[in-house]
């Protein structure tokens, strides 16, 4: 059922609201609200790799396997091809981590706060794409704010057959989880980003505590003594020294909350946090010994399948005994962590143009350290982005192929280039695209040339013109802006007969705010309001 727009928002409200937030926190910007459930994400990636350093999970195999929750991979009407294997056959392995605030347990319900939302539909308020390159030598993270508009594909419930219509225009990213599970999610991250997604891994608040306790803490650092607490009890409770010192338990919980006491209060600033945390984690996995203990694995191993909930490809321990030992293989300064470039739009935040950018790197298979050598792009790799999995989407014959030219070559400084649709129109048709139409109605402006296509079922025309032009596949877009495939000439092709694909810059942007894996000098600031 579509919910409308008031109780949307009444029940987005109702879910900021925790102990270490005041009620007026509700109406802070997206940044300031990003709520402390990353945590959960933490739980996600403990999970995998307890399992890759703890052979004795086996033990108790039917027992955890029986505990892991699942559920279909993908809810949406389309699809996203897997990428081209490399030269030695090798494919990227893409994981999207969601964290969700259900309450839908005693336990979750005392860990996570906002009691009364207790058994509502939950939200995905974390979001993470773990991307696994090809070679498997490193590995980028890509997080997404709670508070995102994205459009929200059709989904169909696997449960009760409920079909969810797709949104009408944009909304919270969070919302997708309630529209069937967190397929759903997954179809909305692939809309979005273009990126085929391989797996999903959902946690909730439950076992987070039990899992710091396992690896013996984790180490934290301030760079000031820290009580996260304010004259009117807000805060996460957090007390610690100045200096690096392990933190486990509750303890740890209260570090992942905390958003009073570091730097601007901000929840950019608890971000940055719980980034820190997780490479701090990510180290420990690999150096701690304590992970020797049965009795220790036993316990993480349960409490980590009881928080889990899958898809198909993921639920048996020995399936996720399988990916954690490819996830192992990074080691921590090769991992980049980084946050979803965005804007704000009021109260809430879109992606950029920077978001793109991240979005195509990870599709290109490009180490976010900067690290790998220069990719080749060529025609080849153009095509490989074509889906070969939907066979409504293959392309017809170039002469059935209608397309729309429209010109983009208007720049803040110069008037659109004359007779451009009519020049390039032309072109096509000579390339045998017989249906190729000049649109000269308007003169838009567009910084490069794309092509944009409003439904699944003509990416794949989209897809062929652009490959017969040189215009590369990150260039082609859906869009509900065009009623069918539209070439728009951009301001990068204001002349000639042949398309000069630009020069990609294949560094990260500095909006995406990159944290390196093997860091472990990084300390948080402490407001000064909040020490002791």
């Amino acid at each position: 059922m579509t919910q409308n727009a008031a109780p949307e928002t009444l029940r987005d409200e109702e879910s900021e609201q925790d102990p270490d937030e005041s009620p007026s926190d509700a109406g802070d910007p997206p940044r300031r609200r990003r709520v402390r459930r990353l945590l959960k994400w933490f739980a996600a990636v403990l999970a995998l790799l307890i399992f890759g350093a703890a052979g004795a999970g086996y033990l108790y195999y039917r027992q955890l396997n029986d505990n892991i929750k699942k559920d279909p991979l993908n809810l949406g009407d389309s699809k996203v091809a897997a990428p081209t294997p490399n030269a030695a056959g090798q494919t990227p392995l893409n994981i999207l981590l969601i964290g969700s605030d259900a309450r839908d347990s005693e336990e979750n319900q005392q860990l996570g706060g906002a009691r009364e939302t207790f058994g509502s539909t939950p939200l995905a308020d974390v979001q993470m794409l773990v991307h696994l390159s090809a070679d498997r030598s490193n590995m980028s993270v890509i997080s997404m704010p709670r508070d995102t508009l994205v459009h929200i594909p059709q989904c169909t419930d696997p449960d009760d057959g409920t079909v969810y219509p797709a949104s009408n225009g944009r909304t919270m990213a969070n919302q997708s989880l309630g529209h069937g599970g967190p397929g759903c999610t997954v179809a909305t991250w692939q809309e979005l980003t273009g990126v085929h997604i391989d797996h999903f891994v959902m946690v909730d608040f439950a076992g987070v505590v039990s899992m710091a306790d396992a690896v013996g803490g984790v180490p934290v650092c301030v760079d000031a003594n820290i009580h996260s607490r304010d004259s009117q009890g807000h805060g996460s409770g957090l007390k610690l020294p100045e200096g690096t010192h392990p933190v486990k338990g509750e303890q740890a919980l209260q570090w992942l909350r905390t958003r009073y006491g570091f730097e601007d209060g901000s929840d950019l600033a608890r971000a940055k946090a719980q980034h820190m945390y997780m490479n701090s984690l990510a180290r420990q996995l690999r150096e701690n010994a304590t992970l020797s203990s049965p009795n220790n694995l036993r316990r993480l191993a349960e409490k980590a399948t009881e928080a889990l909930t899958v898809d198909p490809g993921l639920d048996t321990v020995k399936k996720l005994y399988d990916l954690s030992a490819e996830l192992r293989k990074v080691k921590p300064e090769r991992i980049t962590m980084t946050t979803m470039p965005n804007r704000y739009v009021g109260a809430r935040v879109e992606p950029t143009e920077d978001a793109e950018k991240l979005f195509r790197l990870v599709r290109e298979d490009i180490a976010l350290d900067g690290r790998d050598a220069k990719p080749v792009r060529d025609g080849e790799k153009k095509a490989s982005a074509e889906p070969s999995d939907v066979p409504a989407d293959e392309p017809a014959d170039d002469a059935g192929i209608a397309v729309q030219v429209r010109n983009g070559t208007r720049t803040d400084t110069l008037a659109a280039a004359p007779g451009r649709t009519a020049t390039v129109a032309g072109v096509l048709r000579e390339k045998g695209f017989t249906q190729a139409s000049a649109d000269t109605t308007s003169a838009l402006s567009e910084e490069r040339t794309v092509v944009r296509y409003p439904s699944a079922d003509l990416e794949g025309d989209a897809r062929r013109v652009a490959e017969a032009l040189g215009i590369p596949a990150d260039a082609v877009e859906r869009s509900t802006d065009v009623s069918g495939v539209t070439l728009v000439v951009g301001a990068d092709w204001r002349e000639g007969t042949e398309y000069a694909a630009p020069e990609e810059d294949d560094s990260v942007p500095e909006s995406a705010q990159a944290l390196n894996g093997a860091d472990d000098k990084a300390c948080m600031h402490v407001n000064p309001a909040f020490t002791w």
